[in-house]
């Protein structure tokens, strides 16, 4: 298994809609993702490590799915979509990770 995380770094001056990310934005790619993605978690960020502190990301999403090219080709026939609707929700440019899922 493996996820894709999109994170959005936090910083002064950023816009991240939460309200239209979670009710609108995610379950668009939900739909247009379909099957190939086993799992969808959002985390909205409220704090960072020190008390008082921002949290380092507006937002973290993670999509969990077999393989890599599952995800590729659910993605890449919807990729224009998903990211034309970033501007109704943020300013901040995402950052992408893809990473093994490995249990303990």
């Amino acid at each position: 298994m493996i996820k894709v995380s999109v994170l959005y770094p936090n910083g002064a001056g950023k816009r991240f809609d939460v309200d239209y990310y979670v009710g609108v934005h995610m379950p668009m790619a939900k739909r247009l993702l379909g099957s190939a993605v086993k799992a969808i978690s959002v985390e909205i960020g409220i704090a960072g490590e020190e008390p008082g502190a921002p949290a380092p990301y507006a937002a973290i999403v993670g999509f969990t799915c077999e393989t890599v090219e599952a995800f590729t080709a659910a993605f890449t026939p919807v990729m224009g979509q998903l990211q034309g609707d970033i501007p109704n929700y943020t300013d901040i440019e995402p950052q992408i990770q893809i990473s093994e899922i490995r249990e303990i």
